[in-house]
């Protein structure tokens, strides 16, 4: 096994993370989530790669191993989305502070609201653009091109900057301009200058055919595509789009995630320079109650993060029950994976067992 640059140190996890893998162990017999994978890194090494469940509460599914790939969700946004926005950035090709409407013209083709105008990249990367934070656009459109023009019309809710909400529909359009920009798709973009370089090599879109068996199922979707899916993009906006959006699609198991946060928090190298990502995940000034940065997340209180992660840290959530929290002042990051929305997307106990197993986490390296 080799994380990237990162030395395994994983003989003692079992000792070492007792409670916080108990924690999980419990959470699956409580029926919290059917499989969960987890890896930590500590400076340059990872100390722990571990799995946990069956695919599904059937006792006869698929055992989850270290190497199991699942849906990342909305970490999508992070770990594909927002790198390639720091790339173009890194290259001068990506003026953040530039309108939305420059790129994506016909995010002002509605003339009736002037406020779009003032929309720029920065906010859609922030989460303070004014835009809903979902919608569904996919009742309305069958292919790529429809609901890329219904994200792109999508009315704000808000005026740009005046607040943040969490939106889907900003990254959407936000994948579309970066796309634009680099004048390449987001998946082909990625594959060549995040995931092939930083050695993730099980990470992609649209995972093929015959390894769709080898993923965790994320839902029993009887109302939209009328299947279980698996395999499959779980958000329904992302599978009208092709499996590849701005803010969802991306699949990958628990150590590719730690590949990419070894990249942070070695200060981006080898493909970012530290500024960079210092920019990318520095918290925003305005709106004033923001817990967000261009692309991230950061601890808030409450917190999915739990309550050890330094001020510095910042980090994102998946709706199918993904995580990513990186601490550069204590040089950790925690992935925790699971498909916490089998069957039905309606069990939300994750949000009570992420901050108890981070916690756990970070008091088991004594930090």
């Amino acid at each position: 096994m080799s994380l990237n640059s990162i030395i395994p140190d994983i003989a003692q996890q079992d000792e070492v993370f007792a409670r916080a893998f108990s924690i999980l162990r419990e959470a699956i017999a409580a029926r919290a989530f059917p499989a969960a994978t987890v890896a930590v890194t500590r400076k340059n090494s990872v100390v722990a790669l571990a799995a946990f469940g069956n695919f599904t509460f059937e006792p006869d599914s698929p055992v989850a191993s270290p190497a199991t790939i699942f849906d990342l969700a909305s970490l999508s946004k992070a770990i594909a989305t927002t790198t390639m926005a720091m790339l173009l950035y890194q290259r001068g090709l990506l003026d953040v502070e530039a309108p939305v409407a420059a790129i994506v013209p016909e995010f002002t083709a509605d003339k009736s609201d002037s406020r779009r105008s003032e929309v720029t990249l920065r906010m859609l990367l922030a989460h303070s653009s004014g835009l809903p934070a979902y919608e569904k656009l996919f009742l309305h459109a069958s292919n790529r091109e429809e609901l890329l023009q219904l994200a792109c019309h999508t009315s704000l809710t808000a005026n740009p900057g005046a607040r943040v909400e969490y939106s889907d529909i900003g990254f959407i359009i936000l994948g579309l301009a970066l796309s634009r920009i680099a004048d390449e798709p987001l998946d082909s973009f990625c594959q060549r200058e995040i995931f092939g370089p930083l050695g993730m090599a099980h990470t992609g879109y649209n995972p093929a055919l015959q390894l769709h068996a080898a993923i965790p199922p994320t839902v029993n979707d009887a109302g939209f595509r009328h299947r279980i899916i698996q395999g499959e993009v779980h958000d329904e906006n992302a599978w009208v789009l092709g499996g590849v959006a701005g803010h969802a699609g991306l699949f990958a198991p628990a150590e590719d995630a730690a590949r990419f946060a070894h990249c942070m928090l070695s200060g981006g190298a080898p493909i970012l320079r530290p500024q960079i990502v210092a920019f990318f995940t520095t918290r925003e000034t305005n709106p004033k109650d923001t817990s967000r940065t261009p692309g991230w997340d950061t601890p808030s209180s409450p917190s999915q993060s739990g309550r050890c992660f330094s001020p510095r840290s910042f980090g994102h959530l998946g709706y199918t029950g993904t995580s990513l929290w990186i601490d550069p002042a204590r040089e950790i990051s925690i992935t925790l994976l699971t498909n916490r929305t089998w069957p039905d997307n309606a069990n939300q106990a994750i949000r009570e067992v992420r901050p108890r197993f981070h916690d756990a986490v970070i008091e088991a390296l004594a930090l």
